[in-house]
């Protein structure tokens, strides 16, 4: 009796401001959220998928087609990472009860510390698993494609562009996600017009879509002599990367493609043939120009691929819209400005959809990204549910 009452008193001692936490109940509570995930995931169906693509992926004639290798591969890794991460959660969450039943046991104040210390730790790590489960619209699970364009705010606006796309490609790296910068279109003085890049990973499209629409800086520019604040907006538009089953047909009748030569910084030419390729969709107005790859067959073939998915983000807008007009509600869902970037007077990045917010716009701008986009799946999730009842 007296080790059980030294052991409890252990515990609450141990616990200080959270000595009211019951343990048995979180761990269960723990349990059930994951088990719900699982219900999602499916992980005998991952493990089926996993087998499935490791056999595409020791075929011999694999890469007769690179960009087929490619998504196997990249598949295949995300789900083992996919199905590993969820298998050992479990393991982890399945011997917390047998951690907590030996630091009582034993009275031992380090066993129940690191209870405590696994359990906060899996109910980040499985807070962070759920988000996956949001991903269920129809192209989330596609790789992406990003368009970062310099709005308001002259060469301000330029160099956001550029801290932007330095931002995105840092968040990939940071991932082990694989990107690929298409097109550059470079200011005059500094910063970008423009860039298009894509992001090779699953989901990669259902992360980023949040990341569409106006963003904000505000800060002291480096490119006034008077050293005023200046207030700057750039552009981000996220498309699903387009896969052969979308069918999305483009008559010749209805582009027209110009050939030019590539070009670096300040104009500088990088190339000295016309390999850069602009194909303008004549019945929208869409443009979509690539100069990154050494060949003109190359560019074309990217141009059209991006054309083709904005033209399948645009053509499944107008149902949507078609919906909500015959429904009486035309609002929109997604505001146009969503982030503000605040360097000056203090120090800021907020959502504005969301409320989340941070002190350290550096990190942000280096690609700590995860916080604000796993805050803006679970905001869109809960604007459709709002929206279906």
């Amino acid at each position: 009796m007296r080790g059980t009452d030294t052991g409890a008193t252990a515990e609450r001692v141990l616990l200080g401001d959270v000595a009211e936490r019951d343990i048995d109940a979180e761990i269960a509570d723990l349990s059930q959220m994951l088990t719900g995930i699982e219900r999602v995931l499916e992980p005998d169906k991952l493990r089926e998928q996993v087998a499935e693509l490791e056999d595409q992926a020791v075929s011999p004639d694999l890469w007769d087609d690179v960009d087929h290798a490619q998504k196997v591969t990249s598949r295949l890794s995300y789900a083992q990472a996919e199905l590993r991460k969820v298998t050992e959660l479990r393991q982890r969450v399945d011997d917390l009860p047998v951690m907590l039943e030996l630091g009582r046991d034993e009275s031992d104040a380090d066993a129940m510390a690191e209870v405590v210390r696994e359990l906060d730790e899996l109910r980040t790590l499985i807070a962070d698993l759920e988000i996956r489960t949001l991903l269920s619209g129809e192209f989330d699970e596609r790789e992406a494609v990003v368009t970062i364009r310099s709005g308001a705010g002259g060469v301000d606006a330029a160099d956001f562009a550029e801290m932007l796309l330095r931002m995105y490609l840092r968040w990939a790296e940071r991932h082990g996600f694989k990107a690929e910068v298409l097109d550059t279109s470079y200011a005059e003085e500094a910063g970008l017009k423009s860039a298009t890049f894509e992001v090779k990973a699953p989901f990669a499209y259902g992360k980023l879509s949040v990341e569409a629409g106006t963003h904000r800086l505000v800060r002291i520019s480096p490119f006034d002599n008077q050293g005023r604040r200046q207030t700057s907006f750039a552009a981000v538009e996220v498309v699903p990367l387009i896969e052969q089953t979308d069918h999305v047909d483009v008559p010749e009748n209805d582009i027209r493609i110009d050939v030019f030569r590539s070009s670096g910084p300040g104009g500088q030419s990088v190339n000295t043939t016309d390999s850069a390729v602009r194909i303008t969709h004549l019945p929208t107005g869409l443009v979509v120009s690539m100069q990154n790859e050494k060949s003109q067959i190359q560019n074309r073939a990217a141009a059209m691929r991006v054309l083709q998915s904005r033209l399948l983000v645009l053509r499944r807008q107008e149902e949507e819209a078609q919906k909500k007009e015959l429904a009486g509600d035309v609002k929109a869902s997604w505001g146009d400005q969503m982030r503000s970037y605040v360097l000056h007077p203090y120090q800021m990045v907020k959502d504005l959809r969301t409320e989340e917010e941070v002190g350290n716009p550096q990190a942000v701008l280096d690609g700590e990204l995860d916080r604000f986009i796993e805050a803006g799946i679970r905001w869109r999730k809960q604007q459709e549910s709002v929206s279906a009842s």
